[in-house]
């Protein structure tokens, strides 16, 4: 299978990206699959339910969140009608929604997804991440009932995303970090052929500070003082994110390529 993950998607810089250039590397690329993280999609904070639609629309398959996952308060209600939209494993006990789901593939094919939140630097304590994790994984062994595992680490640290990569090494078809919107250049295949990848960057403008437009972050850094809101950089975004080919058979990845297309960054992705 040829699987797309993208980062997080950035306001409304993002959310065009998306909708303009989607369809077309589905076509291009002869994906099988898509994710999206759509934490940031609405105004940088959080995903409103129309926007979610625009997303899936434009031809994601699953849309992942993370710790701002309800900050629209729509969501609370939008996810429990829409199956397609996975929260956090451990976000909270009693939270709206599914933390994994098996979705359908092209071909009749099955791909697990799921998604948790890290513990290191995060602005509240969430439960044990690589618990949860390991519950999933149990359930869902890669190579049965799912050809392929996709596991999205959505947190601070570095070290707790590399961290959880060896965790479900043989285990997940890809583990992907998301949250800090800063793309790594470690896109590898671990050991027992799961595809890795530190940070999948953000769907967003570039030419601000993590995708925020500059003049508030720089105030605040240069004088400890807040004067207005951030709000997204409404520049062309770059779509980044990794993109994995896997054996149906196994689940096992065999081939990773980092993604970055349009804006301002380098342009990277496969070449076949």
């Amino acid at each position: 299978m040829r699987i797309l993950f993208l980062g997080d998607v950035m306001g409304r810089a993002g959310r065009r990206a998306i909708t303009e250039n989607l369809p077309r590397l589905r076509q291009e690329w002869r994906l099988d699959f898509v994710v999206v993280n759509g934490e940031n999609a609405s105004n940088g904070m959080g995903l409103s339910g129309a926007h979610a639609k625009l997303l899936l629309d434009a031809g994601a398959d699953c849309l992942t969140l993370g710790d701002h996952a309800f900050d629209q308060k729509d969501m609370l209600q939008y996810i429990e009608k829409e199956p397609r939209i996975i929260r956090p494993l451990n976000f909270a006990k009693g939270a709206p929604g599914r933390g994994h789901r098996l979705f359908d593939a092209t071909g009749g094919r099955k791909v697990l997804v799921t998604q948790a939140l890290g513990q290191v630097f995060m602005k509240r304590a969430f439960d044990d991440p690589f618990g949860a994790v390991e519950a999933v994984l149990k359930a869902h062994p890669r190579g049965g009932l799912a050809q392929a595992v996709i596991v999205d680490m959505h947190c601070e640290a570095t070290s707790e995303k590399m961290a959880m990569g060896h965790f479900c090494n043989g285990r997940a078809s890809l583990v992907v970090g998301t949250h800090t919107h800063v793309p790594t250049g470690d896109a590898q295949i671990l050991s027992n052929g799961t595809g890795y990848l530190t940070d999948a960057g953000m769907c967003g403008d570039y030419n601000s500070v993590i995708g925020m437009e500059k003049t508030e972050p720089l105030r605040r850094f240069l004088t400890g003082m807040p004067k207005s809101r951030f709000t997204p950089a409404e520049g062309e975004a770059t779509l980044s994110g990794a993109l994995i080919v896997t054996d149906d058979r196994t689940g096992e990845a065999k081939e990773i390529h980092m993604v970055r297309n349009g804006g301002l960054l380098q342009p990277s992705g496969p070449q076949d």
